[in-house]
């Protein structure tokens, strides 16, 4: 399964390079919100993603996993950047009080868990909560796509729509099979 996740990734390609000249200057408070919240969000996820990557005695099967989800997250994380920049947005600093909009994300309790875990315990650990984390993702891409209207945010939120309902229903497998 693994295997199909690799070609995942193919359309943020050319829109990483040089995401100002390519888009589009139409977009409204929601594709705003979209880029401001789901960038701190694909950051924790590829935290929680480097924290098992540095583990020993993982499940092979949740390692490819985790290295799939940093390897899509990383560039979706440049082209949500590339969207600020070329609306003229700043990325405001330390996300303070947005958190409590950022569905599924987890909180320094839950990530000094995964840190300490190890193992299998670490395997089903972080497959319970990157489906919480994905879960979170699906409903503000969700949101974007209900009330954006920049062409290229609403692709990318469609983009993680279906890449993370696949990876959800991948982990939830896995995490049975553990």
């Amino acid at each position: 399964m693994s295997g199909d996740m690799e070609g995942m990734d193919h359309g943020s390609g050319g829109a990483t390079s040089a995401p100002s000249e390519s888009v589009s200057a139409d977009f409204n408070n929601a594709d705003e919100t979209f880029a401001m919240e789901m960038i701190p969000h694909h950051e924790q996820a590829v935290e929680m993603a480097d924290i098992l990557l540095a583990k020993e005695g993982v499940d092979e099967r949740v390692v490819a996993l985790a290295a799939n989800i940093k390897a899509a997250q990383d560039p979706e994380i440049d082209q949500m950047l590339g969207f600020l920049d070329a609306w003229g947005v700043e990325m405001a600093d330390g996300m303070g009080g947005m958190d409590h909009g950022m569905d599924g994300m987890m909180s320094s309790e839950d990530m000094a868990a995964l840190e300490e875990a190890s193992g299998a315990e670490a395997s089903s650990l972080f497959l319970e909560q990157m489906i919480q984390h994905h879960q979170g993702a699906i409903e503000m891409a969700q949101q974007e796509l209900d009330n954006g209207q920049n062409p290229e945010a609403l692709e990318l939120a469609q983009k993680i729509v279906d890449d993370q309902t696949a990876e959800i229903a991948e982990m939830q497998s896995l995490l049975s099979e553990l």
